[in-house]
């Protein structure tokens, strides 16, 4: 399958991948130890060429992490470089592949201790993998604090040390790398912070594991690229016409609260809907229609006659309209009838303090067509028993939870189905930032859900195409910008102009 290639593995599938590769390699005379010269050859490639200079510290682990350094340190060391290897623990309490590595240098193995680092042209950290689970602390905390600031060029082995594979959290202290070279496929820590802003450079090597065992592991969870959603994305045909591109309708605020609902609807028009209508309090009716012209306006107070028409298939509400009963109501009314439903801003902290309504009225629904797009204090406040989890578990267990698509909003945005399966993004730049640019994304996911790409690859390509607009722009971004920059970006995706 295409997302096979942007697989994220977590740290159980990375093992489980492993043991598979191991058996096979068992089947024609090989071992384990193969797959761990390929890894430990992948870092030396990387470091050849790289660096100007000849002197070498490499800092190794009690595990398969160190077992990776040590046959980095006798590739440098065949390769003419001043070689040092520091290990944590003793020589005699490794074991398996990693022993055997040992056994296979020539040079000597110094304690690890943080006076070491001094005047190296690199450093080389394989003391911990994506498997670790307890906070560092003592001589290893010590010998990281070393590391990092000491001037040498620094390149991780897998992960950087200190960081949890599984969810980026930094486990007392962690080392700050210029480059991470890691095997196979990304982990979720790679792209989620704080751990990513530790990693430096990702290089990901391919070190003998074939897609075939990837598919076997069953990765569920994907980094969000074209890859995953191009394939199903809304392309106009040649004999289309606007109807069949639907028609999304986003929810306004009162006078003073009109320029989010405008945002998200220009960027609904922007990306393919056929049709965007704004549904306007009867207060704001004259300062919307002064502002539209492609996109018509509609009575806020019909909106459940409006509800009834067919063909205005995809609905957003939230962006400023209004923390008032009439939000809340419409909000499950849209939901009740089975309309395709994008739930921002207020929309979402309505219910604060009630959100079993809101959940019940998704999941009693059946259908998946509601998208959930909370920032971190709104999904603090509508999931609170969540907040504790690490952002990549607490989307998953709210898009069981709610029955919806959930886009918990941020540096490293996750979008998490129902179904088990999420997506994590990495490409927006500090420039999102900006008061407006969520308006603009719902309105995107609800312009893709009124063409009716499912749920969760709608919600995937908006939030990449969202932060490819605010890359492409640049600095001086503001949230008007980035509905322009859609065509230039499709344009680029699908017509390579």
């Amino acid at each position: 399958m295409p997302e096979n290639s942007i697989s994220i593995l977590t740290t159980e599938k990375m093992a489980k991948a492993d043991k598979i590769v191991i058996a096979e390699l068992s089947e024609v005379g090989n071992s384990g130890a193969d797959l761990m010269e390929e890894a430990g050859l992948s870092v030396v490639r990387e470091i050849t060429g790289l660096i100007d200079g000849r002197k070498a510290l490499i800092l190794c682990g009690p595990g398969n992490n160190g077992g990776d350094g040590f046959v980095i340190a006798r590739h440098l060391k065949q390769s003419g470089w001043k070689t040092q290897v520091a290990l944590l623990g003793s020589l005699e309490k490794l074991k398996g592949d990693a022993k055997v590595m040992t056994e296979k240098w020539s040079g000597d193995v110094v304690a690890l201790t943080a006076d070491l680092i001094g005047d190296q042209d690199i450093i080389v950290d394989a003391i911990f993998g994506t498997g670790l689970s307890k906070e560092i602390d003592g001589e290893v905390a010590e010998v990281i604090k070393a590391v990092n600031r000491s001037k040498a060029f620094k390149i991780a082995v897998d992960i950087p040390s200190g960081i949890k594979g599984d969810t980026g959290e930094v486990l007392g202290e962690a080392v700050k790398t210029n480059k991470t070279v890691t095997f196979c496929r990304k982990k979720p820590a790679h792209l989620l912070f704080p751990g990513k802003a530790h990693c430096g450079e990702i290089v990901l090597t391919d070190i003998g594991i074939s897609d075939r065992v990837v598919d076997q592991v069953s990765p569920d969870i994907f980094e969000n690229n074209p890859t995953l959603w191009k394939s199903v994305f809304p392309i106009m045909e040649d004999n289309g016409h606007k109807y069949h591109r639907g028609h999304a309708v986003v929810v306004s605020g009162g006078m003073i609260n009109t320029g989010a609902a405008r945002l998200a609807a220009m960027a609904a028009l922007r990306i393919g809907a056929g049709l965007v209508s704004v549904s306007s309090p009867d207060d704001a009716l004259c300062i919307n229609a002064k502002h539209l012209t492609a996109i018509m306006i509609k009575k806020r107070s019909e909106l459940t006659q409006d509800l009834k028409d067919d063909r205005l298939n995809a609905w957003c509400i939230g962006p400023a309209a209004g923390l008032i009963g009439s939000t809340r109501k419409d909000t499950l009314e849209i939901i009740k009838i089975g309309k395709y439903a994008v739930l921002d801003a207020d929309a979402l902290t309505i219910f604060e303090e009630g959100p079993l309504e809101l959940f019940q009225t998704i999941n009693k629904a059946g259908i998946d067509k509601v998208v959930l797009t909370p920032h971190a204090g709104e999904f603090s406040k509508l999931f609170p028993y969540l907040k504790h989890l690490d952002k990549l578990s607490a989307a998953i267990s709210a898009a069981k939870l709610a029955g919806a698509v959930v886009i918990y909003k941020g540096s490293d945005t996750v979008i998490a189905s129902p179904d088990g399966r999420a997506a994590i993004s990495n490409n927006a730049p500090p420039s999102l930032a900006t008061a407006g640019s969520g308006d603009v994304l719902a309105g995107m996911i609800t312009g893709l859900l009124a063409q009716n790409m499912p749920t969760f690859e709608a919600s995937c390509a908006a939030v990449w195409l969202h932060g490819e607009c605010a890359n492409r722009y640049g600095i001086g971004l503001i949230s008007e910008d980035l509905e322009k920059e859609i065509p230039k970006i499709l344009n680029l995706l699908f017509f390579k102009q």
